[in-house]
């Protein structure tokens, strides 16, 4: 069921009240015998805390099973009738109190809370903790919110063979009843509710330490006993001390928390989770085949996103969650300049422009835009806030900021920042002020122009070429804001332009960087330069905004794209060309011709598998329909097919395949990838691995051209938990009725499912290949979202209700039902939700108007 809904005026009212100073958590994670329990667990808290108004009244929060009693001061407090929707009532508060609350908590399947799973594997019991944003009190009774920050000291009995891990330090194992061992924690500096941790199971382990003149911090590393033989510890050692060196030559503050473990869970919700000093991720970061480097790219950013975490967020965390965007924001931003001077990842920044920017620009044109600093009622709004606004544009807003500054200025006032706020609770402003303070600049207008306003500007060249090629007049011409309300903003921007080097290249020729404010600005460094064939007023994509093409290099983007030299400017044309498609201002078909002519030159794969994807959305979705299947899909596949040959073994063949297995196939294409899977026909280069045989298999079921045999056949062989997933999604494909029903019913009705197999599921039921099936789910959709909302948490009904909202269903008449539900009582996150899938389908009607003319 849902957690209760904490609001922000509630909160307010709770920290004036009350100083949290510690917790003492006692949980025994047996079954009373030795081994571990299978439904709850006992939680013991001893919380000391004081009252700033003697005599007055408050409450502790706790979701559990069950509370066998609550002791507040030495005097026992009426359970009788305790709800977990209410908490714990506390009256009548002492200057000083002591709260003993004894408990049974719940085990979950959702990824919240303490979440269990066993490994069909083995049979091994894994637990982890998910508290963030206020699940804390699913296993121990707390104020639960980020500005009541408190030691925690903490103790688990668990079974013998079990590694636990906590926040602090291991500073002893005894033993207990049963045979069960007792592991006891070292004391942590004051920390979040939300940023608690507990792990435990039959975990590998690895360990290394990181020293530099600062000290020594033990490093550990955990997955499932299952996968240990996948776990590439060695690589993710590396990157963990090239993060910490990073850090602590640039943040000024050596890492605050001792030992640094790093652990690999099962059915994780996220990527991963910043606990102090035990950050969880998800475990398909451990790769059991074979994957490209963007895959490992992308698992360094998570590593040094969560790291930088340990400063911005842990150690100085918001008061509320308004400044969610600032913790992500930062911690994105962090990232990639980490990535970028630190580790092999050079081109971080192109990859940053390539999937946030994408990510970010999406979700600031959906009419649910909201500024980056958002306004928080209550959890239930922050629960949706986790989106391309809060991270992506957050984390480009502060790249335009250390540009408007420059790095040196703004790490220096991070340095302060950090300093002054260590072990507390702070604000944007407080941040703000720290960086006004190094910088010298007044950045309150930047401020107000930035963060409290929505949308995108557009950015665009104007001048005028003399008869010598040169320009005589050049302006960056500033549109207003939108959505929104049209602001103007302040940019720090460069201008690049890009000419033919005489080798059949496009390198850039001249560079100015400036200040762009107002609807026009010139550019009088130009005037006379030699005019380009490319002219990108967003050169180095310093800022945020819809970068528009004049007509000379929107022909250089259509017909030279591959013959830019450089992985980011190259990019920045990737990136114009499909804001262009999404925009209905460049032809859906015209931009899968554009993918399929410049794909063989795109050097850098994760660019391609972001192309790939883009056009199978252009063909899926913006495209006519009878072009799309006459013709569209057909030549775009068959190129596929012919890029397939072309490098083989590399990074790009890899792509290139899983692309093709997520494709609208012709009988060829069908009959190639069988005969690649089977090994009957192999593809030079490409080893069909285990994740592999499920993509390929996943393709050929959702074709008809296997089934029920054959994925009972597959899953013998991979009879694991990502086996199950697999297999739960490759059922959801077939192209039956029954299958269809079948697999809704799973994902909207059965409420038992953990989260990992319901999304595997609904990421089976849709495929472009299968739109006629599921006409009937366009009004079944409208009829069960609101039910599943109600019964299930955030967590479990998001998957539902953007995964199964129709659409696949490309017509008004879709967008009338959603209007039609809209005019309904919903609650406001379910219906920002709702509102985004209609905006989509609306984009996508849009854009194949266009695409028939």
């Amino acid at each position: 069921m849902a957690a209760p809904n904490l609001t922000r005026d509630d909160a307010i009212t709770r920290a004036e009240l009350l100083d949290v100073e510690s917790y003492a958590v006692d949980l025994d994670l047996t079954d009373g015998a030795g081994a571990p329990g299978e439904s709850t667990f006992r939680t013991t808290t001893t919380v000391r805390f004081t009252a700033a108004e003697p005599g007055a009244s408050t409450w502790i929060d706790l979701v559990a099973a069950g509370v066998r009693s609550a002791t507040l001061n030495g005097r026992e407090l009426d359970v009788a009738d305790y709800d977990e929707e209410k908490g714990i009532a506390l009256p009548d508060l002492a200057a000083e109190n002591e709260l003993v609350v004894d408990a049974d908590g719940r085990y979950m399947n959702t990824g919240e809370g303490l979440h269990r799973f066993v490994d069909q594997v083995d049979g091994g019991v894994y637990l982890y903790s998910q508290f963030e944003t206020a699940d804390a009190k699913r296993m121990f009774a707390c104020f639960d919110q980020p500005d009541l920050k408190a030691t925690i000291t903490a103790t688990v009995t668990a079974a013998p063979s079990w590694q636990v891990i906590s926040n602090g330090a291991t500073e002893a194992v005894t033993d207990a009843d049963h045979g069960a061992k007792r592991h006891a924690f070292a004391t942590t500096a004051p920390i979040s509710t939300y940023l608690v941790a507990l792990i435990a199971g039959p975990y590998a382990r690895w360990d290394d330490t990181y020293t530099d003149e600062h000290g020594t911090i033990p490093l550990g590393i955990f997955c499932r006993a299952s996968l240990a033989e996948h776990m590439d510890a060695e690589r993710l050692f590396t990157e963990t001390k090239q993060g910490f060196g990073f850090y602590h030559r640039n943040f000024g503050v050596p890492y605050p928390f001792g030992k640094y473990d790093q652990l690999f869970v099962p059915e994780f919700n996220a990527g991963a989770m910043e606990n102090v000093g035990a950050v969880t991720f998800l475990e398909d970061y451990v790769f059991r085949s074979r994957v490209t480097r963007y895959l490992y790219e992308r698992r360094a950013e998570t590593v040094l996103h969560e790291m930088a975490h340990m400063w911005f967020g842990d150690l100085v965390t918001m008061r509320w969650w308004d400044d969610l965007w600032l913790n992500e924001s930062f911690a994105t931003w962090a990232s990639v300049v980490s990535q970028a001077e630190a580790t092999e990842y050079r081109n971080a920044w192109t990859t940053f422009a390539n999937v946030e920017k994408s990510w970010a620009y999406r979700q600031d044109q959906l009419p649910s835009t909201h500024p980056v600093a958002a306004d928080i009622p209550d959890l239930q709004a922050v629960e949706v806030n986790f989106d391309g606004i809060t991270y992506a544009k957050g984390a480009s807003v502060l790249k335009q900021l250390v540009s408007y500054v420059g790095q040196e200025e703004f790490l220096s006032g991070l340095r302060l920042y950090f300093s002054r706020h260590a072990y507390g609770n702070a604000t944007f402003d407080d941040l703000l002020g720290a960086l006004t303070e190094a910088s010298g600049r007044d950045l309150s207008g930047w401020s107000a122009q930035w963060l409290r306003t929505t949308g995108l500007n557009s950015l665009s060249p104007s001048f005028s070429v003399g008869e010598n090629g040169r320009y005589t007049a050049f302006e960056v011409v500033q549109g207003g804001a939108r959505p929104g309300a049209g602001e103007l903003r302040t940019h720090r921007l460069a201008v690049g332009i890009y000419d033919d080097d005489g080798s059949g290249k496009l390198v850039r020729q001249h560079r100015v960087e400036l200040d762009v404010s107002g609807d026009r600005t010139e550019v009088p460094e130009l005037v006379g330069v030699d005019a380009g064939a490319l002219v990108l007023v967003n050169d180095d994509d310093l800022t945020y905004c819809t970068m528009r093409l004049d007509e000379r290099s929107l022909t250089t983007l259509i017909d030279r794209i591959g013959d830019i030299a450089e992985p980011l400017p190259r990019t920045l044309c990737w990136s114009a060309a499909w804001e262009m498609t999404r925009e209905a201002e460049l032809r859906a078909r015209d931009f899968v011709a554009l993918v399929t002519a410049g794909l063989a030159a795109e050097s850098e794969v994760g660019v391609v598998q972001r192309l790939l994807l883009q056009a199978q959305t252009a063909l899926a979705s913006y495209a006519e329909p009878g072009w799309a299947v006459t013709e569209g899909w057909p030549t775009f596949v068959a190129r596929l097919l012919e890029l397939a040959h072309a490098d083989p073994g590399s990074d790009h063949q890899l792509a290139i395949v899983n692309a093709l297995a997520g494709s609208v196939l012709t009988g060829e294409a069908i009959d190639t990838i069988a005969g690649w899977r089977s090994g009957e026909k192999p593809l030079e280069g490409l080893t069909v691995d285990t994740d592999l045989r499920w993509r390929l298999l996943h393709a050929l079921v959702a074709h008809g051209a296997a089934g029920e045999a054959e994925i009972e056949a597959e899953y013998a062989l991979d009879n694991t938990a990502t086996g199950r997933r697999m297999t739960e999604r490759a059922r959801a494909l077939i192209p039956t009725p029954e299958a269809k029903a079948e697999a809704w019913r799973r994902a909207v009705e059965d409420d038992s499912l953990p989260n990992a197999i319901n999304s595997a599921i609904i990421m089976g039921f849709s495929h472009p290949a299968q739109q006629a099936l599921l006409v009937d789910y366009v009004p079944r959709y409208f009829a069960a979202v609101d039910d599943v909302w109600a019964r299930r948490s955030s967590e479990q009904a998001q998957p539902m209700v953007q995964g199964l909202f129709p659409s696949w269903a490309v017509e008004q008449a879709t967008v009338e039902q959603a209007d039609a539900w809209l005019e309904g009582d919903h609650p406001s996150a379910l219906r920002r939700l709702v509102t985004e899938g209609r905006a989509g389908v609306v984009r996508a009607l849009a854009a194949r108007e266009f695409d028939r003319g």
